[in-house]
């Protein structure tokens, strides 16, 4: 059982009180998790304020107590330990608590706005099919090799996030890939993880209700590349201009990928259309069963961490060659008459205008697009009319429609977006707020040979309304209007 002076090792204290020579069986940054022996984090949250707390984990039987703000009265047979950033220190302590297991594997983070949980899906099948076995830590869902475990959030808390890692070493697991979040960035999710590698793929508008301006949301993803050791890579995306940002100061070796410049990886697009990619890597003609330019970068950057990890190029790409993308990201059905039907994950401006673009490089003259969009609520509304506006400028037909309006108003998140809508497109443009009502009247716009796209919600199988997630799945109502509808 850890003691707590070996778990501090790391940690800058600025007070301790109590022995440090404890047992710690346990840590919590949740005080009705609390038990006997157990190490209790104060963390101050955007909702809530652990340092409250205190006094009821000190009752349930916790005999550390780790906080920024000492309590005014200190229980006797409490060792407290005062230091600037619980959450940091909870980062430091859980890495340690639970045997350091990222320094027992090959971790690899990914981080950027989009492409994150397509390049991390794109790894983990392929260093499975080259025969290791892996761990894949993302938004859709964790893996341990092919066992799934459901995934809450875009990277785990730190103590979650060191049990799944400590569980991929015990199962014999050699590498690791992971979404790396804005999020568990600042709120120091990831600090103490030792990384073999990161990978930026761009960043975008997004998240702005957190990170409030842009400059601080990339001052968060930069934060990954400042953290990375000297034995690891940094692999940037060098078509997007903040890129080279990241690679400011990492004491990491530093590699690009490109597909308009000279750099170490570099392909060019021979053909882009619903059959695939045809790409040329290095002198290498290659059909890929991706569609789209960002999923040409998505190749790309999987190619170039594969190849740093030591892997054999031609044997990476290959496999590369026969795998498919992650659910809800550019997955497509074709109905009886012809009619494409799309489901995207796409919630950013960026996402949105990608997936629409690369629709129109493959589409025919007279196929015509029908949009279907909506924003999530709770989260950040200055995107809202972009992405109606985007919507509106690649698709012939627009429906603006319910996300996840969580907490929000679905109305008021579509009054918002409707503020993007030029007066020009007021006559192509509906909004419903029920959202199986816009799937289905988008089918029943739909003609022959036109296309789809019903983007926001991917992989997700709930639509989350006032705290409840009610089912809900894009793909499998898609295809019930298909069927329903004799198209």
């Amino acid at each position: 059982m850890p003691v707590l002076e070996n778990i501090l090792k790391n940690v800058s204290v600025v007070r301790l009180i109590g022995p440090n020579d404890v047992a710690v069986q346990k840590l919590t940054f949740d005080s009705r998790k609390v038990a006997t022996g157990t190490a209790f984090f104060a963390i101050k949250g955007v909702q809530t304020d652990g340092h409250e707390y205190i006094a009821k984990a000190i009752e349930q039987g916790a005999s550390v107590v780790v906080c920024e703000v000492l309590p005014n009265e200190l229980a006797p047979v409490v060792t407290y330990v005062q230091v600037k950033d619980s959450s940091e220190a909870l980062a430091f302590m859980a890495a340690a608590f639970y045997g350091n297991p990222s320094q027992k594997l090959q971790l690899v983070g990914v981080t950027g706005t989009n492409g994150k949980t397509t390049c991390v899906t794109l790894l983990h099948k392929l260093f499975r099919e080259l025969g290791y076995n892996v761990g894949l830590l993302s938004t859709v869902q964790n893996q341990i090799n092919e066992k799934v475990i459901p995934a809450t959030h875009t990277t785990p808390d730190a103590i979650n996030l060191n049990i799944l890692l400590q569980q991929m070493v015990e199962a014999g697991c050699t590498h690791c890939f992971m979404e790396v979040s804005s999020h568990a960035l600042v709120q120091h999710r990831v600090t103490g993880l030792t990384f073999a590698g990161g990978i930026f793929t761009n960043i975008t508008h997004d998240h702005l209700d957190y990170h409030k301006t842009f400059d601080e949301y990339i001052r968060a993803k930069k934060m990954f590349f400042d953290m990375l050791p000297a034995k690891a890579f940094a692999l940037v995306n060098a078509d997007d201009k903040r890129g080279a940002v990241m690679l400011q100061n990492t004491k990491a070796s530093t590699h690009e990928y490109s597909l308009r410049k000279a750099t170490e990886f570099k392909a060019r697009i021979i053909d882009n259309s619903i059959q695939g990619l045809h790409l040329e890597i290095e002198g290498n003609e290659i059909w890929f069963k991706l569609i789209g330019t960002f999923n040409a970068y998505n190749i790309l950057a999987v190619y170039g961490a594969a190849v740093l990890l030591g892997e054999e190029p031609h044997e990476v790409l290959t496999v590369l060659s026969s795998l498919t993308s992650a659910a809800g990201r550019f997955d497509y059905l074709v109905s009886d008459t012809q009619i494409t039907g799309i489901v995207d994950y796409a919630h950013t401006p960026d996402a949105l205008e990608n997936v629409l673009q690369t629709i129109q490089q493959i589409r025919t003259p007279s196929q015509q697009i029908i949009t279907l969009v909506g924003c999530g609520g709770n989260r950040d509304a200055t995107k809202r009319p972009i992405m109606a506006d985007i919507a509106c400028k690649l698709s012939e037909r627009v429906i603006l429609t319910s996300d996840n309006p969580r907490f929000e108003d679905p109305q008021e998140i579509l009054n918002q977006m409707q503020q993007g809508v030029k007066p020009l497109d007021f006559k192509k443009t509906l909004t419903i707020v029920d959202r199986k009502e816009a799937i289905k009247t988008a089918c029943a716009l739909a003609n022959k040979g036109d296309i789809i796209l019903v983007a926001g919600k991917g992989h997700e199988t709930y639509q989350e309304v006032k705290g409840v997630k009610y089912d809900f799945d894009d793909k499998k109502i898609l295809q019930e209007m298909f069927t329903q509808m004799g198209k």
